[in-house]
C-alpha cells in the first residue's frame, strides 16, 4: 500500500473511527491534564522505556517536588535521583535536569517551540522533541512510538517492512487538522488497549531486554546505596556486588555524569 492509496474517505473514516473510540475509551494520566511543556518534558522523558501506569507515581512525586523547570535545574543531582530511585535508567534523570539547566541558562526558562530549537538540547531526540512539539503545543508534527506504529500498520493495512519515511509520510497525512494532541493520545491508547501485539500478531520492532541480573539493576542498586550511604569504595562495591562487569557499570555510571571518583571513593556527582 503507498500513499496514494490514502484517499480522503480513506482518512476521514480512520479519524472518526479512532476518535471516536477514544472519546469512550481514552486513559486518564496526570501528565495529558496539562500543555505545560516542561511537565510533558518529565513525564516523556519517564515514559521511556517505562510503562504508563508505573510511570504516573514517580511523575506526581517529582512534579510536586520540583514543580518549575527552574527549580530542576537548580536542584542537586542527589535530590534529583532520590526522586527518581525506583524507576529505573537513573542517567534519565540527570539528562533530564541537565536539558531544565541549559534552557535556563539559555532562554531564561522560556521553553523552545520548534522542533530544531527543541533538537538543538542535548539529550532530546526526534521522538521527544516530535512529543513536546504535539502534546504541549498541539502541532501537527508526526509521532510514532510502538503503539502508533502498530495502529497505522493494522488499520490502514500496511506492510510491516514499512520504511520509517514512507510510515512518517502516512502518519503525518491523516493528522486532523488542529488535533495533533488529542489525536496522538487517542492513537497510543487504541494501540495500548484495542489493537494490541497479540490481537494483531505486529511484533515490535524493538525489544527491552531483561532486567534481573542486568547492569541495569546493579546500576539503580549502587544509586540506591549511594543516596544513602553517600560514599563508598571501589572495593566496598566489590564486595557487595559480585557481577563481572562491575568496573565497566562503574565506568559507565561516570560516563553518564552520575557518579565521581576522589581518592579512591565513589560519590554521586552533585
Amino acid at each position: 500500500m503507498n500513499r496514494k492509496v490514502l484517499n480522503e474517505k480513506t482518512i476521514k473514516d480512520f479519524q472518526i473511527k479512532i476518535l471516536s473510540w477514544y472519546k469512550i475509551n481514552k486513559r486518564d494520566f496526570p501528565w495529558r491534564k496539562t500543555t505545560d511543556p516542561y511537565f510533558i518534558l518529565v513525564s516523556e522523558v519517564m515514559l521511556q522505556q517505562t510503562q504508563a501506569k508505573r510511570v504516573v507515581p514517580y511523575y506526581e512525586k517529582f512534579v510536586k517536588k520540583f514543580p518549575t523547570i527552574n527549580d530542576l535545574a537548580d536542584a542537586k543531582n542527589s535530590e534529583v535521583l532520590l526522586v527518581w530511585s525506583g524507576l529505573g535508567f537513573n542517567n534519565r534523570a540527570i539528562r533530564l535536569k541537565e536539558i531544565a539547566k541549559t534552557i535556563q541558562l539559555n532562554n531564561g526558562a522560556a521553553f523552545p517551540e520548534k522542533i530544531d530549537e527543541l533538537l538543538a538540547l542535548k539529550g532530546i531526540g526526534n521522538y521527544t522533541a516530535a512529543a513536546i512539539a504535539a502534546f504541549a503545543f498541539n502541532k501537527k508534527t508526526v509521532v510514532i512510538d510502538t503503539n502508533i506504529r502498530r495502529v497505522l500498520i493494522h488499520e490502514l493495512h500496511l506492510s510491516e517492512n514499512i520504511s520509517q519515511k514512507l510510515l512518517s509520510e502516512i502518519a503525518l497525512s491523516v493528522i486532523p487538522n488542529g488535533k495533533s494532541r488529542i489525536w496522538h493520545n487517542a492513537l497510543m491508547d487504541y494501540g495500548a488497549m484495542a489493537a494490541t501485539a497479540r490481537l494483531t500478531n505486529i511484533k515490535s520492532k524493538s525489544k527491552q531486554s531483561t532486567f534481573k541480573g542486568s547492569e541495569r539493576e546493579v546500576r539503580g542498586k549502587i544509586l540506591k546505596l549511594l543516596l544513602d550511604e553517600k560514599k563508598l569504595t571501589k572495593a566496598k562495591l566489590a564486595e557487595l556486588f559480585l557481577h563481572e562487569n562491575l568496573e565497566e557499570i562503574i565506568r559507565k555510571m561516570k560516563t553518564d555524569g552520575l557518579v565521581e571518583e576522589r581518592r579512591g571513593l565513589i560519590t554521586i556527582i552533585n
